[in-house]
């Protein structure tokens, strides 16, 4: 796991819309694992922003969401599809055939979740999977528990989560129940992880799942058993950290990095 701590929130933000920009160009192909929440926002601006006056090409990009409420259409709008076609999918070029999420209306949840790997599989796997953390360090909707072998299933959610999220609706009561989210296992077969996390109130759960045991009860934590995770944090949610010292001397003297300072 490698640990990179900028000075705000739009620094962190835009250091990862460049490392994903950087690998678009790499790789027109490019299987990308995407992610959904108010953190995302400001990223999902930028790559517009890169699409329009700089030509980044998602022409060819095939896209993969974690989750996706039980029970909300596509068309709603507190459904991560209705979220995923404001904020990036239409105001970029990508074509929408490529870009994938769970079907939450699904009459057979089980099968709609073993087809959305078969998908994944099909498309050779993700290379890149764009990531979050919730309050109490889930990765998805892969709530306290979660087996670290877990593949793309229905989850219950837990209290803190629909607590987390009920901002985002009319009335905290209209918060799902359930969501169809890519298990551990899924997340952890992706060739690369980038996770980004800002602000003080994602201090104390981003210094455990970085630093603290790798316990199913936070699986954030996994993430220490990927080859190729990166933590993109800003200072506020840098606060708790034990190594910040040193992870800010790698990012000020590693030569990968020079062109991203």
């Amino acid at each position: 796991m490698e640990v990179i701590i900028r000075p705000t929130a739009e620094d962190a933000a835009d250091l990862v819309a460049r490392i994903i920009a950087k690998e678009l160009r790499a790789n027109p192909n490019l299987v990308l694992g995407l992610a959904t929440g108010r953190t995302m926002e400001s990223v999902y601006a930028i790559l517009a922003r890169m699409c329009r006056d700089e030509q980044l090409d998602f022409s060819l990009c095939r896209t993969f969401n974690l989750d996706e409420y039980v029970g909300l259409t596509a068309r709603d709008p507190h459904s991560y599809r209705h979220y995923m076609n404001h904020h990036l999918f239409g105001r970029v070029n990508i074509d929408p055939r490529n870009t994938h999420l769970p079907d939450g209306m699904a009459a057979d949840l089980d099968a709609e979740c073993a087809r959305y790997e078969e998908q994944i599989t099909r498309c050779g796997g993700i290379d890149l999977q764009l990531l979050g953390i919730g309050r109490a360090g889930h990765l998805g909707f892969n709530e306290p528990l979660s087996a670290f072998r877990s593949r793309t299933r229905v989850k219950a959610l837990a209290p803190v989560t629909r607590t987390q999220n009920a901002p985002l609706f009319d009335h905290p009561d209209e918060v799902p129940h359930r969501a169809i989210t890519m298990g551990v296992g899924t997340i952890l077969d992706a060739r690369r992880c980038l996770l980004l996390a800002k602000g003080a109130g994602k201090a104390d759960i981003v210094a455990k799942a970085v630093e603290g045991p790798i316990t199913a009860m936070i699986s954030a934590t996994t993430l220490q058993l990927h080859a190729h995770c990166r933590v993109v944090v800003d200072e506020s949610a840098a606060a708790n950290l034990l190594g910040g010292e040193y992870y800010r001397w790698i990012f000020d003297n590693e030569p990968e990095w020079e062109t991203f300072r």
